[in-house]
């Protein structure tokens, strides 16, 4: 029973670090908890408490910047302009709501894609861009050009939202490769529906969206998560291990203190 007790006080003990790491909050973290409760006040069509977050959010962002700069001059420059476009969002007077959620559902992105160290919040589109795209692709090859160019104009308005946030975790090769397929395939829409040939451009454009959320889905586990196992698994084994040897130490005293009994 004793064994039992000390092997739970040391793991409390040991432990307690790891619990103090893990309940702090980061500056960007911060960050992150604002962008959400300014998406949700716009959700709830309350554009006044998303303008006083977006300001606190301003502040805060500013201070951030100035003391450690944990951000690389691009990320300054693209967190900046997704602050602004929903900053606009929550101040228009005449914005209707789905541009209003699509400006702060990037601006949320945006600063997820920056705090967050494992899957990213904008694979979580993938469904709903991949659907998108599919119906692009089967109205190309019926030929039916309405139905295209609405099909595409829909998956362009959900590739906007997370092109700020692919920017932040995509390589840059990677993303003008996707740039250039995109472009070429809407500024040559109607070639696309006519020309059988022109119909392969879909098809590669589809492979690289695929790979893109692939990648992601790769190598992803939160680094400090696994320190968290690593340590805690380590901490165990050594208290056990510890423990162990009080008791065989315990034994191996009994033993002996018994025949010296037995020789007196």
């Amino acid at each position: 029973m004793k064994g039992k007790w000390l092997l739970f006080c040391m793991i409390v003990f040991l432990l307690a670090p790891i619990s103090a790491f893990a309940g702090q909050v980061s500056p960007i973290d911060k960050l992150d908890e604002i962008s959400d409760e300014a998406l949700q006040m716009v959700k709830f069509q309350k554009y006044d408490e998303a303008k006083k977050l977006l300001d606190y959010f301003s502040d805060q962002f500013t201070s951030v910047t100035q003391t450690k700069q944990p951000l690389t001059m691009d990320e300054v420059r693209i967190v900046t302009v997704a602050r602004d476009e929903a900053m606009e969002a929550a101040v228009s007077s005449n914005m209707n709501y789905q541009e209003r959620i699509s400006r702060l559902t990037k601006f949320r992105l945006v600063i997820d894609a920056i705090s967050s160290s494992h899957r990213p919040l904008w694979t979580e589109m993938e469904d709903q861009i991949m659907t998108t795209f599919l119906q692009v692709k089967e109205a190309a090859y019926n030929g039916n050009t309405s139905k295209f160019n609405t099909s595409f104009n829909s998956f362009l308005s959900l590739y906007n939202v997370i092109y700020p946030s692919l920017k932040i975790d995509v390589p840059v090769e990677n993303i003008q490769k996707l740039d250039a397929r995109i472009n070429f395939i809407d500024v040559y829409r109607s070639q696309i529906v006519s020309n059988p040939k022109s119909l392969k451009e879909l098809d590669s454009l589809e492979t690289d969206l695929k790979k893109l959320f692939t990648d992601m889905d790769e190598d992803q586990a939160d680094p400090s998560l696994w320190w968290v196992i690593i340590s805690t698994g380590s901490i165990i084994i050594m208290t056990l291990s510890y423990v162990g040897w009080r008791k065989y130490k315990g034994d191996k005293d009994i033993h002996q203190d018994h025949s010296r009994e037995y020789k007196d």
